[in-house]
């Protein structure tokens, strides 16, 4: 960019020195952030990278250095994402089969109500849940006198998981309920087969890869989901700590080795995640 002086005589002289514009100079302060990050990642994870003194590695955080505690920091998140996952498939294919099977009154409203997760910001989320399982919330006080503790535990983030996942399980399954033929259940019954050998033997096998998508949809979603968690978490070390929460801690401490190795892996797992549902989605479509 071309910029023009005036001299003392007065003649103007045109400078081509560069002169940075009022866009380019507001760089975003996430963008030195990250490149700060993928730096310490990198020197993390050299052997004899300058930045190992206080930036664990990415062994340590696997439990395959002396420190052995980075496999249960993150046995939280990925054992309460598992767990929701599970309730989420088995919930959603429930709910996938009633809303495509059976008709009943107020039926479009229920299955509007379904995808309210996916428009609730998840921090209200968090919020709701917070002040409902806390020990002297609308049902907190009713389970805390049973030993029940429905938020700051697992179980709290079990519950959000649950509710954030149950859409796209539902929508996963739903199609997919709906292209099975009711001619099968007339033959089967025909042949003297029960309702519940029809389900089992005749229905189940053509779900099993919808199944398997969406608890894998509701599985990638639960290891990343930070803003209704960060509610009723309560951040407990070793019992309710959270991948992205620890992200967020080690990059305040200006721990970017560690934060990038936590990073890595959910990034590992992501990628993994996504290549489970491509295979899935092409056995079921070869299968149909």
């Amino acid at each position: 960019m071309c910029s023009i002086k005036f001299t003392p005589q007065g003649v103007a002289e045109r400078s081509h020195e560069h002169v940075p514009s009022q866009r380019a100079a507001r760089v975003p302060e996430h963008a030195s952030l990250l490149l700060a990050l993928v730096d310490r990642a990198r020197t993390a994870a050299i052997p004899g990278g300058h930045a190992q003194g206080n930036v664990p590695r990415m062994g340590a955080l696997l439990g395959c250095g002396p420190d052995t505690s980075g496999p249960r920091r993150l046995q939280a998140d990925f054992g309460a994402a598992a767990v929701a996952a599970a309730v989420a498939s088995l919930a959603g294919g429930f709910v996938a089969w009633v809303l495509v099977r059976y008709r009943f009154p107020l039926q479009r409203l229920f299955d509007a109500i379904v995808d309210l997760p996916l428009a609730l910001p998840t921090a209200v989320a968090g919020l709701v849940y917070a002040s409902l399982y806390a020990p002297h919330g609308w049902l907190g006080r009713f389970l805390e006198p049973w030993g029940i503790t429905g938020a700051y535990s697992r179980l709290g983030i079990v519950l959000v998981l649950v509710f954030l996942g149950l859409p796209l399980v539902v929508r996963t399954i739903q199609p997919v309920v709906g292209q099975l033929e009711r001619e099968l259940d007339e033959a089967a019954a025909c042949l003297g087969a029960s309702h519940q050998q029809v389900f089992w033997r005749v229905h189940l096998p053509q779900l099993v890869p919808a199944l398997m998508t969406g608890f894998t949809l509701a599985f990638s979603r639960g290891i990343g989901e930070y803003g209704s968690i960060i509610f009723v978490s309560g951040n407990k070390p070793f019992e309710t700590e959270i991948a992205p929460v620890l992200i967020v801690a080690r990059l305040e401490e200006f721990a970017y080795g560690e934060a990038a190795a936590i990073a890595t892996v959910l990034l590992a797992a992501s990628l993994l995640l996504l290549l489970a549902i491509h295979t899935l989605q092409q056995r079921s479509s070869h299968a149909a």
